[in-house]
């Protein structure tokens, strides 16, 4: 199931809605889906240890990986509770583990991406071209969490509510760890 859900959140990163056919859509199946965490961990490592790089954190690195970690799945596990009651307040409950199933999958994606888009300031890429770099993956990002939603909700409205509440968890969760984990 882990492939299945992969090729199909790879699909629809492509904009192939028929992506989705591949991605489980039971209650079993989402709950599956967050394998993906795992998949994604050592990702999100090398992330916070690429930003470590530059400036490490003034706790010490114990700690702020701690804080870190448990604020990776705080957000992670918040984005699900928060959308799951988003969801069905909108009635739509009965697509939610479909549309679950596909975002944590396509976190994969962004993750690859993510790491991707890390590597090219630290072989000197300029920081204009870096920085456009970084805000065009942000856009890339939006546009497939809203994309994923819209496929799996079926419903424009509700994809654009699901992206303003995804930005909303990271923005909370960012500034809670933020001064727990900053630079020295």
């Amino acid at each position: 199931m882990i492939e299945a859900g992969l090729r199909g959140v790879f699909m629809l990163a492509r904009g192939q809605a028929h992506g989705a056919m591949l991605v489980e859509d039971t209650p079993e199946g989402a709950a599956r889906s967050f394998w993906a965490a795992a998949i994604c961990l050592p990702g999100f490592l090398a992330l916070v240890l690429l930003d470590w790089a530059a400036e490490p954190p003034a706790a010490g690195a114990g700690p702020a990986l701690l804080v870190q970690l448990v604020a990776h799945a705080a957000g992670w596990a918040g984005f699900a509770v928060a959308s799951q009651a988003l969801v069905q307040a909108v009635g739509r409950g009965a697509e939610w583990p479909h549309f679950i199933a596909a975002w944590n999958w396509a976190n994969v994606v962004q993750y690859l991406l993510l790491l991707a888009v890390s590597l090219p300031p630290l072989l000197g890429l300029p920081g204009s071209l870096a920085s456009a770099l970084a805000l065009a993956t942000l856009g890339y990002q939006l546009w497939l969490v809203w994309f994923l939603a819209r496929t799996t909700l079926r419903s424009r409205g509700l994809a654009i509510a699901v992206v303003g509440l995804d930005l909303l968890v990271g923005i909370v969760v960012a500034a809670l760890v933020g001064p727990l984990s900053s630079p020295a």
